[in-house]
């Protein structure tokens, strides 16, 4: 993995900026967006993976990457985004977050508003830039998560993970207020069948319908997989290293969904 030196390619038409989000943490979320960024470089679009878990960054750890910058020199000036970016051999770049430190998580507003701007500034290049958002509901990651185009937001089928996403969609749903309804999408990780996963869809869908007036639509279900967890050992994407399995295929629908 070395700083991004590719020649420049053609410019594509401004692109989605897509916020992964959970409440509770141990749901896969960085994994997913992870892998959601690699499935959508491996359909042809230019991705760039951005670790917004501010603080407590680990895509860099996941991957095996040691970074020379971070996202706190985009956010105080000294380094513009472009050389920090890093290019990953699986074809995507990723923006790192400040792993072990937790002077960015309560980040100055005007500051995160202007590593915003560098993100959607970003769109120019890349066809979809994609928020690992950290666990939690504090500012930082609500702002990030109303930001962007899509939200999705990571759920298991644990009454814990149920409530806390419920938490995240309602919030949510405040924080885009007057903008309109928002395109809040769910994914339900770790299921043990497609249709359990579906089960578990609907229960959050008829909460926030009847608790909010709004039902997020399904942007897929990931199926329970320990080739995942082997994956994520070996610090190793899984569409490379189990790309037949379960968990590959329902994850490269899920990107396929959120590209039509």
């Amino acid at each position: 993995m070395t700083h991004a030196t590719e020649p420049p390619r053609p410019r594509p038409a401004a692109g989605r900026i897509i916020a992964v989000a959970s409440g509770k943490g141990g749901v896969g979320k960085t994994w997913l967006a992870i892998t959601l960024a690699h499935a959508m470089a491996r359909s042809g679009l230019r991705v760039l993976l951005f670790d917004g878990d501010l603080g407590l960054a680990n895509v860099d750890v996941q991957l095996g990457l040691m970074p020379d910058g971070d996202v706190g020199e985009v956010a105080s000036g000294r380094l513009p985004l472009e050389r920090v970016v890093l290019h990953h051999d699986g074809g995507f770049d990723i923006l790192p977050g400040r792993s072990g430190s937790g002077s960015l998580a309560a980040l100055d507003p005007a500051l995160l508003e202007r590593i915003l701007a560098a993100l959607r500034s970003a769109t120019a290049q890349y066809h979809v830039v994609v928020l690992d958002l950290g666990a939690g509901l504090d500012r930082a990651q609500r702002r990030m998560a109303s930001f962007a185009d899509t939200l999705l937001v990571v759920a298991t089928d644990e009454p814990t993970s149920l409530t806390d996403a419920y938490a995240v969609l309602k919030l949510y749903s405040g924080d885009v207020g007057p903008r309109g309804p928002g395109d809040a999408r769910i994914v339900v990780n770790q299921a043990g069948t497609l249709a359990a996963g579906e089960r578990t869809f609907a229960t959050l869908q008829r909460a926030c319908s009847t608790f909010l007036g709004r039902a997020p639509a399904l942007a897929g279900v990931i199926r329970r997989d320990d080739r995942v967890r082997d994956a994520i050992r070996r610090q190793t994407l899984l569409l490379i290293r189990h790309p037949t399995t379960h968990a590959a295929v329902d994850v490269e629908a899920v990107a396929a969904t959120l590209a039509a």
